[in-house]
């Protein structure tokens, strides 16, 4: 074929994005941990990441769910979905965008989401509680 000039971007899907705990290009996993499983055949996380993206305080951002009382686990599990499906999809090309920051080169934004999966999500986290209008900014990490 011919050569192309451009970037790792010209190729929307089989990519791993540029960031903290990923892993340079995708490939077989054989053990993840729990929901992060789906991807274990082609993947950009290691097993390692995919078990930290299961606990409560998670080594991967120092983010507790229950940082606002206990997240129910029915909750939970679509945070941990979410988490699992950042962390490992080598599918995340079209949404992938450049970010200046000091932990990450890139991102996702604008990620598509089912319907029935919003409405399943809300359902079950309607009754659980957060202290931060904003989970992207304005958080005190001095405590660690």
């Amino acid at each position: 074929g011919v050569g192309r000039v451009g970037t790792a971007r010209d190729t929307l899907l089989d990519v791993c994005m540029d960031a903290t705990h990923h892993k340079k290009v995708p490939g077989p996993e054989g053990q993840l941990y729990g929901q992060c499983a789906p991807w274990r055949e082609w993947s950009c996380c290691t097993a390692n990441t995919s078990q930290a993206a299961h606990q409560d305080q998670s080594r991967l951002y120092s983010f507790n769910w229950d940082h606002c009382g206990v997240m129910p686990s029915r909750c939970k599990r679509h945070f941990i979905q979410d988490t699992c499906f950042y962390e490992c999809s080598p599918n995340l090309g079209p949404w992938i965008r450049q970010v200046d920051s000091s932990w990450r080169k890139e991102r996702i934004l604008h990620v598509p989401l089912c319907q029935e999966d919003c409405q399943q999500w809300w359902d079950d986290c309607q009754e659980a509680f957060t202290c931060k209008t904003n989970w992207h900014q304005g958080w005190n990490w001095s405590t660690g």
